[in-house]
């Protein structure tokens, strides 16, 4: 081709690689598809074959009146080949979206092996392309070759390898007769939500946390654990002793309860985590516990015995970029036009945040090409709340962050009742991805 631009370059095979290849191939674009397996092999995959699920074989719940459920309807009404695979090869699995893992991956390969406009390359690219437009989707087990260069392109001293965080919970299921807004000495604005606990709760909370049970670390993450010193499991610090966490993140001095005069025996600290205030995250919390045990003790916290968790606390490798400081709602790269990202490498959780990352930047990257305006997704959409928070969040506090309601700007007047609150938000993002598709003229096909 004579135009320098052809074909668009995506890197990475995963779902977001695969969903970004046919979005670009569909808009009838040439695109190199670039997968390392099986030349280099991940520490996590088993087959060659693309779009291989690696934890579990479920996509979330179904229901469009759940988070997921909701991405997935937005997905299939946009067109998406990876939710269109899911659909053809779902197995049993109540109210989730599971599959068939071996069927569906290998059907996912062959259908884009057959467009003709879609090359599949083999090969680790060590460096992103300079030249032309490129779509990253390199994943949560990015070669340490390409983060490297990852790194040098975007000036970043680090990227994120190994993902501690924090369980994020909802503002509105805390007790707010229990919880108290101030900030460590009153320096400032009050900005933290405190969970006030006597000695008998303190201890009691201690000793669930010290004996609950812990997820597994595959080998190469245990590795990469050892050093984590700086940013222990709250579980580890439990257990080097009975006052540890008061010293660390549960250090009571500076905090006091206005309606009792007293500064708790210990407390939890809640950070706000959004900007409308819905989103808090449980400061020093992070856990490698089964995410059972999470809720099961962290409950035991005065103040959050009706928590709803938006996202369990991990730990485990997991390459993300600080995109609230590096990428537009749209996905593109601030400093580089000519460069978008999708996946877990930007900071979405699940499967199907990934595609849906796929299906925005493999869109985006052909209206960089034809010299189009890029394309944002409203807020009120589950992408489009999902990627405006990810590009907006707070750089130094950044944390990836699943699909979730709570993301999405509150319906007013506000509905009490979850359910129906849910269903409102569900119809709002419909439509609103109506409009959407009709002034962007996208025409979705899985037709190839």
């Amino acid at each position: 081709m004579s135009n320098p631009n052809y074909p668009i370059q995506v890197i990475g095979g995963g779902l977001a690689g695969t969903e970004a290849a046919w979005q670009i191939a569909q808009a009838g674009v040439p695109v190199v598809l670039h997968e390392m397996r099986p030349t280099r092999l991940s520490p996590a995959h088993h087959s060659e074959h693309l779009a291989e699920l690696v934890c579990s074989n479920s996509f979330g719940a179904k229901a469009t009146d759940r988070a997921t459920g909701l991405l997935h309807e937005e997905l299939r009404r946009l067109g998406s080949v990876v939710i269109a695979k899911a659909d053809e090869h779902e197995v049993p699995a109540g109210g989730a979206l599971a599959v068939d893992r071996a069927l569906f991956s290998r059907d996912l390969t062959e259908t884009l092996e057959r467009h003709p406009l879609i090359e599949l390359r083999r090969d680790e690219l060590p460096e992103i392309p300079r030249d032309g437009i490129t779509v990253l989707a390199t994943g949560p087990l990015t070669s340490p070759a390409l983060a490297a260069d990852l790194q040098r392109l975007t000036g970043m001293e680090y990227l994120s390898f190994f993902d501690a965080a924090s369980p994020i919970v909802t503002g509105e299921s805390l007790n707010q007769e229990i919880v108290f807004l101030a900030s460590r000495y009153d320096k400032g604005e009050a900005a933290y939500l405190n969970c006030p606990m006597n000695r008998e709760q303190y201890l009691q909370f201690w000793k669930e946390l010290t004996q609950a049970e812990q997820a597994e670390l595959k080998d190469f993450e245990r590795e990469e654990a050892k050093f984590f010193e700086g940013c222990l499991p709250i579980e580890e610090m439990a257990r080097r002793g009975e006052d540890t966490m008061r010293y660390g993140p549960l250090k009571p001095v500076g905090l006091t309860d206005e309606r009792t005069g007293q500064r708790p025996y210990a407390v939890v600290q809640l950070r706000q985590e959004d900007r409308a205030g819905q989103l808090w995250n449980m400061v020093g919390f992070q856990t490698n516990l089964r995410w059972g045990e999470q809720q099961r003790v962290f409950r035991l916290i005065p103040g959050l015995a009706d928590a709803e968790f938006v996202r369990m606390g991990v730990m485990h490798r997991n390459t993300f970029i600080n995109s609230p400081q590096l990428l537009k709602p749209s996905l593109q790269f601030h400093q580089q036009p000519t460069l978008l990202a999708a996946g877990q490498l930007i900071g979405t959780e699940g499967y199907t945040a990934a595609a849906a990352g796929g299906w925005l930047a493999g869109t985006n990257a052909v209206r960089v090409l034809r010299g189009l305006e890029l394309l944002t997704l409203p807020e009120v959409t589950m992408m489009g709340a999902l990627f405006a928070f990810i590009s907006s969040a707070s750089p130094k506090h950044f944390q990836p962050m699943p699909p979730n309601f709570a993301i999405l700007p509150e319906i007013q007047p506000k509905i009490r009742n979850k359910r129906d609150r849910y269903g409102a938000y569900r119809d709002r993002a419909l439509a609103a991805l109506a409009t959407v598709l009709t002034a962007a003229d996208l025409e979705p096909s899985l037709s190839s």
